[in-house]
């Protein structure tokens, strides 16, 4: 049986979609079979593996709201072994039209029920916020990964996520794990990121990864090209890292 992890933080710019996409890609590389499930409705997932977001018939949304079903709106990504659910720029709408419908929280839940088996990982890029939308994805998910920014402010808000995790814990999914946190725009030359790195394990321990995601340039570049790191440069750092990670995960198992 697969194993489904959200990807979740809801500051932005910490790495979500960047660990989507590159974890996504380097599991498939170790020859896991992989659905990543783009939750968020900037479609940064979608657009960063060369999919087209604004012709993408049947997306997230349509999952979400009832109208069709995920199995039908996968496709193939660029990497062999790697599927997609794209998302686009309606799922903002999602959270309005899932107010009114009963079972709400549990939309994406039902949605994987059918498709769960046919993948080893399904990976969900969720949006920067705790709404409903990201509700539905750590309803839906065996475990979250918690990418933390190793800049000043990185741990603000991470409380607020716990809160939200214990929360959905307790009344929607107890299965529900840390997978672990991830730091990521990692530079071992500060001070500061060393600082944070030692706060992380200080406080979460053997819940923090021992992959550290490092600054490079590489890993901003790719998405530009609509490639993930690992066709646009596999010999990078940023590369490297996120194989070392998927291998962590995977030994974890």
């Amino acid at each position: 049986m697969g194993k489904t992890i959200a990807i979740a933080n809801q500051k932005g710019g910490v790495g979500k979609t960047t660990t989507s996409i590159n974890l996504a890609t380097s599991l498939a590389a170790l020859d896991k079979k992989v659905l990543m499930i783009d939750a968020d409705p900037q479609a940064n997932a979608t657009s960063g593996v060369g999919l087209d977001h604004k012709n993408a018939e049947i997306t997230t949304y349509e999952c979400l709201i009832g109208e069709k079903k995920a199995s039908e709106g996968i496709v193939e990504s660029c990497v062999r072994n790697m599927y997609v659910l794209p998302s686009r720029i309606d799922l903002v709408g999602a959270e309005l039209e899932l107010l009114n419908m009963p079972d709400r929280e549990r939309m994406l839940q039902k949605q994987l029920a059918g498709i769960k088996d046919e993948y080893d990982y399904i990976l969900i890029d969720c949006s920067p916020s705790l709404g409903l939308i990201t509700v539905n994805s750590l309803t839906a998910a065996d475990s979250v990964i918690i990418p933390v920014q190793a800049e000043y402010f990185a741990l603000e808000g991470i409380s607020k996520l716990l809160n939200t995790i214990k929360i959905i814990k307790s009344k929607l999914n107890p299965s529900l794990e840390i997978e672990g946190f991830l730091l990521t725009m990692y530079d071992s030359r500060l001070r500061l990121a060393n600082q944070i790195y030692e706060e992380l394990k200080r406080h979460f321990s053997d819940m923090v990864f021992k992959t550290l995601i490092q600054r490079n340039i590489k890993l901003s570049e790719a998405p530009s090209h609509g490639l993930p790191v690992l066709l646009y440069d596999p010999d990078s750092r940023g590369c490297l890292n996120y194989m070392q990670l998927a291998k962590e995960i995977i030994d974890k198992e």
